[in-house]
């Protein structure tokens, strides 16, 4: 439960949260607690999406939701660090982790909150279609939140000029680009995290297609247009 405070902490108290980091106070316990929290929004939500399905998929999902955010983590980190230090940043590694983090723990508490109005409809409509484009704009307005705080973090625990700063802020822009086109090619690489009702359970799907043409061909079948499996 301790651990679990941290959420309280970054949403009531941000500022002094990212100062705090770019103090380097407790930086390890800081990650520390962000994480376990993240992970454990991130199941049950996870299991939420996976409970169209079945029992597999429900667990499946639970597992594969963290593991989604952790990989996208691991994968642009070095990025954002890099383009950083190439433009006179003095954050550490540590840093800019603990900040990518605190945009994770933004996006999966902020899934958690939708968690009842997705339960809604899952309960209130069978179209597989309709509630996959809904997780989508689930995810678009915690993702977004997320970054909003990312941005914010970036900006108070920068200490350096005016002009290093600017152009901090244009390598941020495009890292997030980065970032959600990464997180969104990861996903596909890891759905299914809802199953279709007419399909077996799969752990993973063949990587044919991509994540953005087949969210267009979903809402072509929902227009009526074309039909997805």
């Amino acid at each position: 439960m301790k651990d679990l405070a941290v959420v309280e902490t970054i949403l009531r108290n941000r500022y002094h949260f990212f100062e705090e980091i770019g103090a380097g106070i407790g930086l390890q316990a800081k990650m520390r607690a962000m994480l376990i929290s993240s992970i454990a929004f991130l199941a049950l939500y996870g299991a939420v999406m996976g409970s169209t399905h079945s029992l597999w998929q429900t667990l499946s999902s639970a597992v594969k939701l963290p593991v989604l955010f952790l990989a996208t983590l691991i994968v642009c980190s070095p990025t954002l660090y890099f383009f950083n230090v190439l433009f006179g940043s003095n954050q550490s590694l540590s840093q800019n982790i603990a900040l990518i983090l605190t945009a994770i723990t933004v996006t999966s508490v902020l899934l958690l909150s939708f968690a009842p109005i997705t339960l809604f409809f899952l309960l209130t409509t069978s179209h597989y279609q309709f509630f996959k484009l809904l997780n989508v704009a689930v995810f678009s307005i915690a993702g977004s939140m997320g970054v909003l705080f990312l941005s914010q973090g970036m900006r108070i625990v920068s200490a350096s000029g005016h002009e290093g700063s600017k152009a901090r802020r244009r390598v941020l822009r495009l890292w997030i680009l980065v970032y959600a086109f990464v997180g969104s090619q990861m996903a596909w690489t890891l759905r299914p995290f809802i199953g279709a009702p007419s399909m077996r359970f799969e752990l993973f799907r063949n990587l044919g297609g991509n994540f953005y043409t087949n969210i267009i061909a979903s809402i072509g079948e929902i227009l009526g247009f074309v039909v997805v499996r």
